[in-house]
C-alpha cells in the first residue's frame, strides 16, 4: 500500500529564521514559496539532493512543543551523511552546536544530534 514518505511538516515560530536555517545552514534547495494570505501564513517546499522532503510553515502563535524529545509524536528528523565528522565540523563552523557522538548499539553506526532554531531535534546519522 504504501510506496514511501512523501515528506514531513514543520511548522516553526519564525518564518525567516527558519528558512534560513534549512536553506543556509542544511543546504535544502527551495522548489516552491507560497505565502498564503488567508491563513497568513508562509509554506516552504523543500528538497535534498532534487527529492522533495520537507514543508516548512509559518502559523500566526503556533503552540510550543510539549517537551524534547520524548512528548508524543514525532521524536525526531534524521538525516544520512557520509562523512559525521566534516557534517558536525560544517554545522559547528555555522554556530550550530551538536550533542556528543553516540554509537548505534545495533547497528554499530555513529550519529549525534542538533536542534532546529525551534529546538525540533534533528539527528545526523553516519551511513
Amino acid at each position: 500500500m504504501l510506496k514511501g514518505v512523501h515528506h514531513i511538516a514543520i511548522i516553526c515560530s519564525n518564518y525567516s529564521i527558519s528558512r534560513k536555517f534549512y536553506t543556509e545552514v542544511l543546504k535544502l534547495e527551495i522548489l516552491k514559496e507560497t505565502y498564503r494570505e488567508d491563513r497568513k501564513s508562509y509554506k516552504l517546499d523543500l528538497a535534498l539532493n532534487g527529492k522533495y522532503i520537507i514543508e516548512l510553515f509559518s502559523f500566526e502563535n503556533p503552540p510550543e512543543r510539549t517537551s524534547r524529545p520524548e512528548a508524543n509524536g514525532l521524536r525526531h528528523l534524521a538525516f544520512s551523511v557520509e562523512n559525521l565528522d566534516a557534517a558536525i565540523q560544517e554545522l559547528q563552523s555555522k554556530t550550530i552546536q551538536t550533542e556528543p557522538i553516540r554509537v548505534d548499539p545495533i547497528t554499530g553506526k555513529r550519529f549525534t544530534f542538533f536542534e532546529d532554531p525551534d529546538k525540533l531535534p534533528l539527528e545526523l546519522y553516519e551511513e
